[in-house]
């Protein structure tokens, strides 16, 4: 079992320091958190897995639909983060046709995962440590909204961020 030495994200915290691997124009790449969160408004979501059923079937899906509904609400960007490598988000992004409506964040060690205090335990299953599946907007990198969904998506989805943002 894994314990977070750090305190769960909550609304009014910065958002960590932290690192993510990514591609650009075909080439792996990393993002600073400054570079995705300083003077914009975004919105983060966190999976357990890409390729996972409920990420795959729904919830990446979902704000990959509406993501032109969450710019018009505001949004500068949207960014999808697992704990997998740059190479399989790629992959799953362009599996589902998103690489146009979001940037996808490689968490590879789970490191900002756990500066986070979003770590899941998931060896069980075989998936080791994982990301909670969560939802958050940022303003300039300070949370002004964040959510966790144990199971399900009633929380996280791309609707219930849209009905936070109205």
């Amino acid at each position: 079992f894994f314990s977070s030495c750090f305190m769960v994200l909550q609304v009014g915290d910065s958002i960590p320091s932290g690192s993510f691997g990514t591609t650009v124009d075909g080439k792996p790449s990393s993002l600073s958190t400054d570079d995705i969160f300083k003077g914009k408004k975004v919105v983060l979501f966190g999976v357990p897995g890409a390729f996972t059923p409920t990420c795959t079937k729904d919830h990446c899906p979902g704000f990959g639909l509406l993501a032109n509904k969450l710019k018009d609400l505001g949004v500068d960007s949207i960014a999808c983060m697992a704990v997998n490598d740059l190479f399989v988000m790629q992959a799953w992004a362009e599996s589902l046709n998103v690489t146009e409506k979001m940037t996808m964040l490689a968490d590879g060690n789970g490191d900002w995962t756990k500066s986070a205090g979003l770590e899941v335990d998931l060896t069980s299953f075989g998936m080791g440590l994982r990301c909670k599946r969560f939802a958050l907007v940022a303003e300039d990198g300070k949370v002004t909204h964040i959510a966790i969904d144990e199971s399900g998506l009633s929380k996280t989805s791309a609707e219930a961020i849209i009905e936070f943002l109205q």
